[in-house]
């Protein structure tokens, strides 16, 4: 039996199967990279802003870590389980009064759920307003779990 035609948009005639060609994209490769000078700019920018859960990881028995770990996450996602020596300060309430017992050039990490979550951005932008070094422990809560390390419960 034959096939009924399908019809196709004005613009693209239609083509039998056999001679249809598909065209996949790489999307990896589809924009062109930058000049090793730019990336490597680019590279050092992002860890002058970020940290992630190996290093802060690795800093846990150092006598003086050299930073204030802040979960800035709700209350009770901070009881449910949050990453060992960690403070809690919701991001709304990183203020310059609940920030006074701290020498101005504390460095504050924060972290909030996990990508997902843009708590810790935000964090990160009232404590750079606020002229606090800041960086952001990238992958969050979920990233600490996914390197296998445990979270402080209850």
């Amino acid at each position: 039996a034959a096939r009924p035609a399908v019809p196709s948009p004005p613009d693209r005639p239609f083509l039998p199967r056999a001679t249809m060609q598909i065209r996949l994209k790489n999307f990896v490769t589809q924009v062109p990279t930058e000049a090793p000078d730019r990336a490597l700019e680019h590279f050092s920018s992002k860890l002058k802003h970020e940290t992630d859960c190996w290093d802060v990881h690795a800093s846990q028995d150092l006598e003086d870590r050299g930073f204030v770990l802040v979960d800035v996450r709700s209350r009770e996602a901070f009881d449910a389980g949050h990453v060992p020596g960690a403070i809690h300060i919701p991001q709304a309430q990183l203020t310059e009064d609940r920030l006074a017992e701290y020498a101005e050039d504390t460095l504050f990490v924060v972290y909030c759920a996990g990508s997902h979550c843009n708590g810790s951005p935000r964090a990160a932008i009232r404590l750079a307003r606020l002229g606090r070094p800041v960086k952001e422990m990238i992958g969050g809560a979920l990233g600490w779990v996914d390197e296998g390390f445990d979270l402080v419960r209850p």
